[in-house]
C-alpha cells in the first residue's frame, strides 16, 4: 500500500508533463495555422486590390468605349456664316449649298453672334458651338507673335533712314497723339529699297520690337501660289491677320516677286500674278493711315514695281538703303565685333578703308570668318591678320561667285 503510494505523485507528474507537451505543440500548430490563414489573408488581400485596379481599368475603358461610340453614331455638324442679326435671331448660310435659314441665337451664344461669325450648326439648323475665324494655315506659319530682339544699337550708320522710319511706323504706334494734334494723317506705308545686305530686314525687325508690336514677316514670292485664288486668298488672310494681332508691323520681303509691272503673255500664270497683286492693292487701300497695322516693304530692284504700288496712300515713303560709307562701315565692324575678344593691334577704321563697296552682311561675314580662323588654330583673340586673312577670303569668293554668274 505504501508503494503504490508512493509512485502517485510521480505518474502525476509525468501526465502533467505529456498534458504540456501537447499544449505547446496544440499551441505550435496554431500558430502555424494562423500563419498560413494570415498568409492566404495577405494574397486574398492583394488579388483583391489587383481586382479593383482591374475593374477600375475596364470601367474607364467602357467610358472611353461609350464616349468613342457617342462620336461615331453622332451626326455631323455643317459650318454657316452669320449674315444677319436681329433680337434673338440670326441669318445663317450653310457654306456648300449656300441655304440660308433663320434661327434662333442661343442664350449663351449672344454676347458673341454677330454678322460675319463663323458658327457650326446641326441638322436642325440649331448653332452648336462658335467656330474661329477662317485663316490659311500658310498665313499663320508666318506670325512672329513675340517682338523681335533687335534693337536700334545694332543697326550702323543708317541714323538718317532709321529717323524717317521711325517718324513713319513707329511714333504712329506709340504716340498717336502727336499726329492729332498738328492734325495730319501718318504715312500709310513705307518702301525701303537698296541693293543685298544693306540692312532693310533688320531695320523693320527693330521698329517692331521697339513699337512693342507683332512681326509678321513674309515674302513675295510666298503669294505667288500655282491654283488660281489662292494667292489672292493668303493675302487677304495675312491682312486679317495683321488686324487681329494689331499693333502688328507687316514686312514683305522682295515685293517685286509679287508687285511687279503688270504683263499679260497669254499664261494662266501672269494672270495670277496680277490677280495677287490686285488683291494687295485692295488690302492697302483698305488700312486706315492712323490704324494700329503698319506696312514696310523692300526690294532690291524697285525699277521693276508696278506704278500703281508707289503712287501716294499706298507707300507714302520710299526710302533708299544706301551701300554704308568708310565711317557706317566702321560703325558696322564695331557692332560686330563688341562682344568679340579683339586684340589691339585690329585698327577698325583700316578695315573700313579697305572693304569699300561691302554692305553690311559681308562685313558680317568677315567678322564670323576671322573667328573661325582663331578657332582653327585654337588662339583667344581675334588680330588684325586674322581680320585680313578673312577679309581676302570673303573679297575673292564674292569676285568668284560674279564672273560664275556672268557666263552662267
Amino acid at each position: 500500500m505504501s508503494d503504490a503510494t508512493a509512485n502517485t505523485p510521480i505518474e502525476n507528474t509525468n501526465n502533467t508533463v505529456d498534458t504540456a507537451e501537447e499544449m505547446d505543440s496544440e499551441i505550435e500548430s496554431l500558430k502555424k495555422e494562423n500563419e498560413e490563414l494570415r498568409v492566404q489573408s495577405e494574397s486574398m488581400r492583394a488579388k483583391l486590390l489587383e481586382a479593383n485596379m482591374l475593374a477600375n481599368n475596364y470601367l474607364e475603358e467602357m467610358e472611353k468605349l461609350k464616349e468613342q461610340l457617342e462620336r461615331i453614331t453622332s451626326p455631323p455638324l455643317f459650318i454657316a456664316t452669320v449674315m444677319e442679326t436681329e433680337d434673338d435671331m440670326a441669318l445663317i448660310r450653310q457654306h456648300g449649298n449656300n441655304q440660308e435659314v433663320v434661327t434662333q441665337i442661343p442664350a449663351e451664344f449672344k454676347d458673341e453672334i454677330e454678322p460675319g461669325v463663323r458658327v457650326s450648326i446641326n441638322a436642325a439648323f440649331s448653332i452648336v458651338s462658335i467656330m474661329r475665324k477662317a485663316t490659311d494655315m500658310r498665313a499663320q506659319i508666318m506670325e512672329v507673335i513675340n517682338s523681335p530682339d533687335v534693337d536700334y544699337d545694332m543697326i550702323g550708320g543708317l541714323d538718317d533712314v532709321l529717323n524717317e522710319v521711325i517718324e513713319s511706323v513707329e511714333m504712329p504706334l506709340t504716340e498717336p497723339e502727336l499726329f492729332d494734334k498738328i492734325g495730319i494723317e501718318p504715312p500709310s506705308g513705307v518702301l525701303m529699297y537698296g541693293d543685298p545686305g544693306t540692312g532693310k530686314t533688320l531695320i523693320a525687325k527693330a521698329v517692331a520690337s521697339r513699337a512693342h508690336a507683332s512681326f509678321i514677316r513674309m515674302s513675295g514670292s510666298d503669294l505667288v501660289q500655282k491654283f488660281i485664288g489662292e494667292g489672292a486668298r493668303l493675302v487677304k488672310d495675312v491682312f486679317q491677320m495683321a488686324r487681329d494681332k494689331s499693333p502688328c508691323i507687316l514686312f514683305i520681303d522682295e515685293i517685286d516677286a509679287v508687285g511687279g509691272m503688270r504683263t499679260h503673255d497669254g499664261t494662266t500664270g501672269s494672270a495670277e500674278v496680277n490677280r495677287t497683286m490686285l488683291q494687295l492693292l485692295s488690302e492697302m487701300d483698305g488700312f486706315e493711315p492712323s490704324g494700329q497695322v503698319k506696312i514696310i516693304a523692300a526690294t532690291n530692284r524697285i525699277d521693276l514695281l508696278d506704278p500703281a504700288l508707289l503712287r501716294p496712300g499706298r507707300f507714302d515713303r520710299v526710302i533708299e538703303i544706301p551701300i554704308p560709307d568708310e565711317k557706317a562701315r566702321e560703325d558696322i565692324l564695331k557692332i560686330h565685333t563688341r562682344h568679340m575678344n579683339i586684340a589691339d593691334d585690329v585698327d577698325m577704321t583700316k578695315l573700313a578703308r579697305m572693304a569699300d563697296g561691302l554692305s553690311g552682311a559681308d562685313l558680317k561675314i568677315i567678322v564670323k570668318e576671322a573667328g573661325m580662323f582663331v578657332l582653327r588654330r585654337r588662339g583667344e583673340q581675334i588680330t588684325m591678320k586674322d581680320m585680313t586673312e578673312a577679309f581676302n577670303k570673303v573679297t575673292t569668293e564674292e569676285e568668284q561667285n560674279t564672273a560664275s554668274g556672268m557666263f552662267a
